[in-house]
């Protein structure tokens, strides 16, 4: 994670002939978070950008917050969708329909709940232009609040750190990739050839899937550290955050039952089993299970430190580990007996979900 760049560090892109940026993003029924969000965004100290935002069915005042902002502000763009149309999923339709509508040379598809500072694609685009990068995620700050929120959302953080190894995202040799859907900064021309949403049209986990096929395509994918420069407040309370990922965690395994299984005994054996080791375990064998239970401690600790949130979370490490279980397992259980997922207040078969794996 050390090689990573740090978005604070990235030097402001000079205000001479910057390209067009326009920032893409879907809302439904987003009339909690939307203003203080919207605000942030607008007030970006780019001298050339667009925002383009998309009413995806919304049901409360979310439309009526956009018009408004619409009004008062010459970069905004309100689209409203009032149906979703078969074969596609209600945010990359959504988002496909807002870069029809743009007209930037880069684009930006983030989130109507993430908050951003003035500067933030003064610093992205210089960034992705300085290591000629066609497709830039950034890593964000995520709000956590109350002790089993932080412990659930802290140990997520890591697992997705271990999983996806974010620093190999831009190494062309590497199958690894990265998407946020926090922030995600594109060439246009990369997005159109890679297929974009269009190609991830039934795809859960669309930001991820986006880093993707970007690689795919063979354009040169980044990841940066933006931490509080860009921030979210992903789910309020361990419940929420358990609900939120529910559609989420089955997808990430491919839909399959030995993939969900194989990720929850990796997890019991790296992060709780050395927790045990060390407490009933005798001899040599206590010495590594203390040895490799305190490595996940330290580690977890370093994650934590870069967020608001006390080191010492890093001893949550094995409760962390059994709550990341217990998601996986229940996204699994919820998608199988239900035969599919509710994302957005619609439902889809598992059938179709599995047919539009990227």
């Amino acid at each position: 994670m050390s090689r990573l760049p740090w978005l604070r560090d990235a030097a402001p892109l000079s205000l001479q002939n910057p390209p067009l940026i326009s920032v893409i993003f879907a809302a439904r029924d987003e009339a909690e978070k939307l203003p203080a969000a919207l605000a942030t965004l607008l007030a970006q100290d780019y001298p050339r950008f667009e925002v383009i935002a998309v009413n995806d069915r919304s049901r409360d005042q979310t439309a009526s917050i956009l018009h408004e902002f619409e009004r008062a502000s010459q970069r905004l763009k309100v689209i409203n969708l009032d149906n979703l149309p078969p074969g596609w999923l209600g945010k990359p339709h959504a988002l496909v329909a807002g870069f029809e509508q743009s007209q930037g040379e880069w684009i930006v598809f983030t989130d109507a709940d993430v908050h951003f500072s003035p500067d933030v694609l003064r610093r992205a685009i210089a960034l992705a232009e300085e290591r000629s990068w066609d497709h830039l995620s950034l890593l964000t700050s995520v709000e956590m609040r109350g002790f089993w929120e932080t412990t659930a959302i802290s140990y997520f953080g890591l697992g997705f750190v271990f999983g996806n190894e974010p620093w190999l995202a831009s190494n062309p040799r590497s199958g690894r990739y990265v998407g946020i859907g926090a922030f995600q900064l594109i060439r246009r021309a990369a997005y159109e050839k890679c297929g974009g949403h269009r190609r991830l049209r039934m795809d859960v986990i669309e930001d991820m899937k986006l880093g993707k096929i970007v690689k795919l395509a063979g354009f040169r994918s980044g990841v940066a550290v933006a931490q509080e420069m860009v921030r979210v407040r992903w789910h309020s309370g361990v419940r929420n955050v358990i609900r939120g990922v529910t559609k989420n965690m089955f997808a990430a395994c491919h839909y399959s039952a030995f993939f969900t299984l194989a990720a929850m005994m990796l997890t019991l054996t790296m992060s709780v089993l050395p927790f045990f080791g060390l407490a009933f375990a005798t001899g040599w064998a206590r010495v590594f299970a203390g040895i490799a239970a305190g490595g996940a401690v330290l580690i977890h600790a370093g994650m934590v430190r870069s967020t608001d949130a006390s080191p010492l979370y890093g001893l949550t490490h094995p409760l962390g580990a059994l709550l990341f279980c217990w998601m996986m397992a229940r996204s699994a259980i919820a998608t199988v007996w239900r035969g599919g997922v509710v994302w957005r207040d619609t439902f889809y078969p598992i059938e179709e979900l599995r047919k539009g794996l990227v």
